[in-house]
């Protein structure tokens, strides 16, 4: 991945100077890209139940437009390019994607949404429709210690090394040194060793284990993560091999480690990852760290 040319910056109608703007801007700043922040107003509807849906959408609207300027103007006076926009919608991923398509950004980014629990049983959240949809990479910030990373962690896989989402390495990895370069930031691999893949299936009767094979398994996928590891010269105190189950597992690596970034694949799902999220969107949903997600070139 190239320097950063354009990045945009999708923000609520709340006004509030986020962890994503600092984010953002700070980027924008080291790289030298133009920023563009769009302000997505989610438009009041109460089927006629209430009076005045109009005039306070609008005044949303004019509220968001001076609030932005305000905002661009701190930001031109610290060197940045930057363009701001409203919008006003029902649709806030349509509307969010017809902005990607627009402007062609290297990033999008924004703040993490938290939706309950009862939400995320009746709805899909914005944030996992993002990283479903969105074409490009998308960062999605929780927390920020450090306005530019310090610390960027590539997530891969190297256990399929014949899959043909296995371009999907390449493509974190890339884009997580990217980042690092660009920040002068360092440069971490990771990978969650899954014990369910050092078992042989027995046709649904529950799984066979041999003695041995799970430490051959085991021992293989390290060494291909180990030559994933050399082919990208990240030296040995920045490779992180652990052990399943994998949200724990990150969880405990982050609290434990100073990451700024953790960078992960997106692929076509399978219907029960549809149904109860990817391990991206569980990252997220647990608020474990910033992430950015990547989908494989077609």
């Amino acid at each position: 991945m190239s320097q950063y040319q354009r990045l945009f910056l999708m923000v609520g109608d709340d006004m509030r100077h986020t962890p994503a703007l600092e984010r953002a801007a700070a980027l924008a700043h080291a790289t030298g890209a133009t920023l563009h922040i769009c302000a997505i107003v989610e438009e009041l509807d109460t089927l006629g139940l209430l009076s005045g849906d109009e005039h306070r959408n609008q005044t949303r609207v004019e509220d968001s437009r001076q609030w932005l300027a305000d905002e661009a103007t701190l930001l031109h006076e610290n060197g940045i390019r930057v363009s701001t926009e409203v919008v006003l919608t029902r649709d806030l991923l349509g509307a969010t994607l017809d902005q990607v398509a627009e402007i062609e950004p290297d990033l999008l980014i924004k703040d993490v949404l938290h939706e309950p629990a009862y939400k995320r049983l009746l709805f899909t959240p914005l944030d996992w429709q993002l990283l479903r949809e969105c074409p490009c990479p998308v960062h999605l910030v929780s927390a920020v210690h450090c306005p530019l990373p310090r610390v960027v962690v590539a997530a891969v896989d190297p256990t399929h090394p014949e899959h043909p989402h296995n371009d999907l390495n390449e493509t974190v990895i890339e884009a997580a040194a990217s980042l690092a370069r660009q920040c002068n930031a360092e440069l971490h691999l990771l990978h969650v060793c899954d014990n369910a893949q050092t078992h042989i299936a027995d046709f649904g009767a529950g799984a066979v284990t041999m003695p041995g094979f799970g430490s051959d398994v085991r021992k293989s996928i390290h060494k291909a993560f180990e030559h994933l590891a050399k082919l990208h010269e990240v030296p040995a105190e920045r490779q992180h091999f652990l052990s399943a189950p994998i949200t724990r597992s990150i969880a405990d690596f982050v609290a434990h480690n100073r990451t700024d970034v953790l960078v992960m694949g997106n692929h076509p799902r399978k219907l029960l990852e549809r149904l109860t999220g990817s391990t991206t969107e569980h990252v997220i949903d647990h608020n474990l760290c910033n992430v950015l997600a990547v989908k494989a070139v077609a």
